[in-house]
């Protein structure tokens, strides 16, 4: 498997396939991709139709790799025009396909169906004779459907034979045609008196299965549009057409919204669905963004404010100056990664890949030999050499038509489309299969304080002075020192300033210091804030009384800043800063949502012990480690990690950017959607809406995947174990190998359907499609 690293360094490249139909078609493709110089990974999804190709960009193009895969005797054209735009087109070729096979399929059952009654009347109430306009007629229709109904299959085969393989098709035209050639032979001998009894004759059979394999082909694109509705409802949610305001003749005017431009005005008009990412420059206007942050109320959008694509303007005229648009906005952006994670395989269904790519040449052997078995038992039985050879067309033709590999090619993307896509719908962005595989196994939660089980805005709730300074005096050397650090800590001391007027000095230098704190030049005055060991560090005694006179945060678990001077010789310890930071309304229920599922959990955070020890006892938290600086976050992490092993994996869930190299050290990040780029960017499984809740909701959705994937693997594999050697021994007759193959296909994707009413209701956003999705533009582009 590859590194972040090795995946960042590489080129992706999405390659759309077209003429795939069952699992010996994954491994065909995939071995032709493989023989392109340059190729880092490659992932062929069935379901979607669709190649997902990394590759070295200065060896090789994703325009090489096209050609490889048409040259193995598939259609495939690079996707160049963005996530939406292709799977538009995708969603055309599959309606096309579906209207197709319902249409074969229509006319196989016209031709089937009448003439399989009229057999079953002869048979049981004309003392089992045929009439010979019968059998005419069946061999008319017969004809007719391998002409139309069967075109289909035989291009697919003759495609396959033309480059040296064989797939799903060259299983079902030999079938069909076994079936048909062997009736056409015996009738026809019979009619010139070359042939002796006559047999049973399989016309109508033949017919009947590709009536009935078309039938199933047709279910089966139904399904898989049903199972691939998650990114169609992402993309129905940008609009069409859009408003953009023309220099030359002063009005907006309407134009496709795939026209539109960064710096474009656009009009936003009550009611309208906004086109593009941007920022609103005339109007106000409520805007509901429920499908972004889960919030069900409409935000009061004003000039200067940002919009994000999707959302809807519920009242209100509002102009917004394009920043994103295309295939750069947040949806698309979305879009593109929940495609990518629905592309991605594991372990088990590259071993079913293995297995297909030998499938059916290893069939083709068994219906060879059973027709040879077949042959010597009638020798040695005694048979007529028309029952030996009506029996060898019967048993070699189900063996054939039963063993197709379809529901083999089809267990995993299916069940990863459907689970992929209902975490999208709650804000819960899964990136890739291994993601799914480790939170199945997680035994132990690892959680960030500030922003993640916190609301991650602190606030000052006390100021203590010491040395008859007063509180302002205090504050304003504070806040010199925080003014350019980013930590949300600092901010909240600045803002604390701002509300109190203070006059707050510039700074001569300025140094931060990861986990400690900060130190800055502030009028010839060195200024040191942070924790008592930065004050140490540099020198400054800490008064110990200062914690008696700091307030707990009425529960809430206070964080204290200590200030300290330092002049010449003179080191003091000139007050602190207790601020307060509030737990997220749903932290306490997320963490027991975690131990009822039987998970451990621990707070992982560089604040002190005292207030981290606050903070767990009030949501009910596990084990505590605190004081931990950033660069042994990730240390922490690979030991436990080290010790819990493969059964009882470890999550590590954050959002900030001391985060990072903890998530990526874990068995699996997640990342809290509110939280920076990097954290994203390094996070497994990406919670949007910024809601805790949503990691036992992902943690049941990928058990339940899981679930899905093992039994859709179970039911391909023990259906042709079962189904071939029941063929073989003449159980199974032509009709019912067809109706068995067919159901196996419906079975495998009605079973990942089920995942869209397993329980996994976890508390994330209901409804909400991508909460969180403006702030996580960048991380994906």
């Amino acid at each position: 498997m590859q590194t972040r690293e090795s995946q960042s360094e590489s080129s992706q490249a999405a390659i759309d396939v077209q003429g795939m139909t069952c699992a010996s078609c994954v491994a065909h493709v995939q071995k032709a991709i493989g023989t392109v110089e340059g190729v880092t990974a490659a992932e062929v999804n069935l379901a979607r139709g669709r190649a997902l190709v990394r590759f070295d960009p200065t060896r090789t193009s994703a325009d090489r790799v096209a050609e490889a895969i048409t040259r193995s005797g598939y259609e495939a054209h690079v996707e160049t025009d963005g996530a939406g735009a292709a799977e538009e087109r995708r969603l055309e070729r599959h309606r096309a396909q579906a209207q197709a096979w319902l249409r074969r399929a229509a006319v196989g059952m016209a031709l089937w169906l009448p003439l399989e009654l009229l057999h079953l009347w002869s048979y049981f109430l004309a003392h089992h004779a045929h009439p010979m306009w019968l059998i005419w007629l069946s061999a008319l229709t017969s004809t007719l459907a391998l002409a139309y109904v069967g075109a289909g299959f035989y291009r697919g085969a003759w495609a396959g034979l033309k480059q040296g393989t064989s797939n799903m098709d060259t299983l079902i035209a030999m079938g069909a045609t076994v079936a048909y050639a062997y009736s056409l032979v015996a009738f026809l001998g019979h009619q010139l008196g070359a042939w002796g009894v006559l047999a049973d004759l399989y016309f109508i059979e033949s017919t009947g299965l590709l009536a009935l394999i078309s039938l199933g082909h047709w279910l089966e694109a139904r399904a898989r549009h049903r199972a691939g509705s998650a990114i169609r409802e992402l993309i129905e949610l940008a609009p069409a057409t859009a408003l953009r305001w023309n220099q030359d003749s002063g009005q907006y005017e309407p134009l496709p919204a795939s026209e539109l431009r960064r710096g474009d005005r656009v009009l936003v008009r009550p009611g309208d669905r906004v086109p593009v990412d941007g920022q609103v420059m005339e109007g106000q206007g409520e805007v509901d963004e429920s499908m972004i942050s889960g919030e069900p109320l409409p935000i009061t959008k004003r000039p200067g404010d940002p919009v994000v694509g999707g959302s809807t303007n519920r009242s209100g005229r509002l102009v917004v100056l394009a920043t994103r648009v295309g295939a750069e906005t947040a949806l698309a952006q979305i879009v593109s990664l929940v495609e990518s994670a629905q592309s991605s395989k594991p372990p088990v269904q590259r071993l079913a890949d293995r297995i297909a790519a030998v499938f059916v040449p290893a069939v083709l052997g068994v219906a060879l030999l059973t027709g040879v078995a077949w042959y010597a038992w009638g020798s040695l039985s005694g048979w007529e050499s028309s029952r030996t050879w009506g029996q060898i067309a019967r048993t070699v033709c189900s063996v054939l038509i039963i063993a197709c590999p379809c529901a083999l090619g089809l267990a995993v993307p299916a069940a990863l489309m459907v689970g992929i896509g209902r975490g999208a719908r709650r804000g819960i962005l899964i990136r890739n299969i291994d993601a799914l595989q480790n939170a199945e196994a997680v035994g132990t939660v690892v959680l960030d304080k500030t922003g993640t089980v916190t609301r991650g805005r602190p606030s000052v709730s006390r100021i203590v002075p010491l040395g008859g300074r007063s509180e302002d005096e205090l504050l304003r050397f504070a806040a010199a020192a925080e003014q350019f650090s980013e930590h949300p800590l600092a901010r909240a001391i600045v803002e604390a300033a701002q509300a109190r007027e203070l006059d707050v000095a510039d700074v001569e230098s300025f140094q931060s210091e990861a986990g400690l704190g900060v130190t800055a030049g502030v009028r010839g005055v060195t200024v040191v804030a942070g924790s008592a060991a930065l004050l140490e560090k540099h020198g400054i005694a800490v008064d110990g009384s200062v914690h008696g006179r700091l307030g707990d945060g009425e529960g809430r678990g206070t964080t204290v800043v200590h200030v300290g001077l330092v002049e010449g010789d003179r080191r003091e310890h000139i007050g602190a800063v207790a601020l307060a930071d509030q737990l997220k309304d749903d932290s306490a229920a997320a963490i027991a949502a975690l131990h009822a599922m039987g998970l451990t959990t621990v707070l992982l955070t560089g604040d002190n012990r005292e207030t981290a020890q606050a903070i767990a006892r009030a949501v009910g938290i596990d084990q505590v480690r605190a004081e931990v600086r950033p660069a042994d976050k990730a240390s922490f992490i690979a030991e436990l990690v080290a010790r819990s092993g493969p059964r009882r994996r470890v999550a590590m869930v954050g959002d900030g950017i001391n985060d990072a190299p903890a998530l990526a050290a874990a068995d699996l990040g997640i990342a809290i959607g509110s939280g920076s780029d990097i954290a994203k960017e390094t996070g497994d499984i990406v919670l949007v809406s910024g809601s805790l809740t949503g990691i036992a909701t992902a943690l049941r959705l990928s058990r339940a995947t899981m679930r899905k994937i093992r039994q859709n693997l179970f039911f391909a594999f023990i259906y042709n174990v079962l189904a071939i050697p029941l063929a073989a021994i003449g159980l199974l007759n032509p009709l019912i190998a067809a109706a068995a193959m067919g159901l196996s296909d419906v079975t495998v994707l009605g079973n990942a359907l089920l995942l869209r009413r397993a329980r996994i209701e976890g508390g994330a956003p209901p409804d909400g499609v991508q909460a969180g999705m403006a702030d996580m533009a960048r991380m994906t582009s």
